[in-house]
């Protein structure tokens, strides 16, 4: 019988729909408890990236900002704080049932986004480019519903450019990080979690597929000594 479970724990990540269907199921499993453990997993400091991330969009209050991969609702919550009006928007229908924002929610494949083009004023994504099937794809759809002069703020993961910190950051994601997740939640969710990372082109070749998507002043900022990355940039 073949193993149903994600394939985390070989070297080989899984790719195409096999990464789309265990990334989903994934998310669906974790959904309970997956507020507590980023706040304990990043120290916090997942608080101080999105507050960046929301100043850095840099959108008047009343602007409508679709949320993407948007999970349990924190960025939305800090948008709305700061007179945004978010949309959540996920392909995992255990994050949206976990969502606590009080938003609209929208359950969609955000390669394929319900909407009209040019009809939002910006989007946000928090920490799931590195799952998505094509992110060029991504991009390029960012680019089809923002409407020009709108904004984007996208943060992720990343490989610190300091070796001091990338091998304290490999030690902590690379062993810390699975033993919480096991103890906590889904132990096999928290082993992908420093492997994810893999699957992320290079921050040139990530500006260059915006500026292509029509962000022609798409900007890339290494944050806490390069431990997150945040992606900005207007439309055209």
């Amino acid at each position: 019988m073949t193993d149903p479970r994600p394939r985390w724990d070989t070297d080989d990540l899984p790719q195409g729909e096999e990464k789309v269907a265990a990334v989903q199921g994934m998310f669906d499993a974790i959904a309970p408890r997956y507020d507590r453990l980023n706040r304990i997993i990043s120290l916090r400091l997942d608080v101080r990236w999105r507050k960046r991330a929301v100043r850095d969009l840099a959108l008047p209050a009343g602007s409508v900002v679709l949320d993407l991969a948007s999970g349990t609702g924190d960025l939305c919550i800090d948008l709305a704080a700061g007179g945004i009006r978010p949309i959540s928007v996920d392909l995992s229908f255990g994050m949206l049932s976990a969502d606590r924002s009080g938003v609209p929610r929208v359950q969609a494949d955000i390669l394929r986004l319900p909407v009209p083009d040019a009809s939002v004023d910006g989007v946000t994504c928090g920490f799931a480019l590195r799952n998505l099937l094509d992110l060029p794809t991504f991009f390029t759809e960012l680019g089809r519903v923002v409407r020009p002069g709108g904004r984007i703020a996208l943060l992720d993961v990343s490989v610190p450019s300091n070796s001091v910190v990338r091998w304290g950051n490999d030690i902590y994601f690379g062993k810390v990080v699975p033993r919480i997740g096991a103890l906590l939640s889904d132990g096999a969710a928290y082993r992908y979690l420093p492997k994810s990372v893999a699957y992320l082109p290079s921050p040139q070749a990530m500006l260059e597929s915006l500026v292509d998507a029509g962000f022609d002043d798409a900007q890339h900022a290494q944050l806490s000594g390069g431990l997150t990355q945040l992606m900005v940039g207007t439309r055209r």
